[in-house]
């Protein structure tokens, strides 16, 4: 968003580090005292800029240290069979991220699970809850290297 200046720049930046960061301690950050700053990330979260906040979990610590790349083909592009497509794999609460692609895969998806044994079951309630599926390849991650959910702001 164009708009942007540095002081909501580092708002964001701290914000994305930290979500739970007072406002008082936003305000000292970029040396503003608590109502315009406060204004400021109410105007970011109004613009939509400024999404949500939330709690970011261990997924090994959790025991859903499994991560898969699923990417998919499908002969069907009707926007009836997207619309079925895109509201059944939103509903699989192992996708964490699902993306419409450009290039030889129509779809992607990284799939957090616990090991091959859940990724196996997922695997088949995704492939038995939609038809027109003509290719589905997974890639499985060996190590992560870098995780962020921090914007280049």
């Amino acid at each position: 968003m164009s708009g942007l200046d540095n002081i909501d720049r580092t708002l964001l930046r701290l914000l994305q580090q930290d979500g739970t960061t007072a406002l008082a301690e936003l305000a000292d950050a970029v040396n503003l005292t608590t109502t315009p700053c406060w204004k400021r990330l109410k105007r970011l979260e109004e613009n939509g800029v400024l999404r949500q906040r939330v709690a970011l979990l261990d997924p090994v610590k959790l025991g859903l240290s499994f991560t898969a790349f699923v990417q998919v083909k499908t002969s069907n592009h009707s926007k009836e069979w997207y619309h079925c497509f895109v509201e059944t794999v939103s509903e699989f609460p192992e996708v964490m991220e699902f993306y419409r692609m450009a290039g030889e895969y129509d779809y992607m998806m990284k799939v957090q699970v616990a090991d091959m044994a859940a990724f196996d079951l997922f695997y088949k309630k995704l492939v038995n809850s939609v038809e027109g599926l003509t290719n589905v390849t997974s890639t499985f991650a060996m190590e992560p290297l870098k995780y962020t959910t921090a914007l280049p702001v």
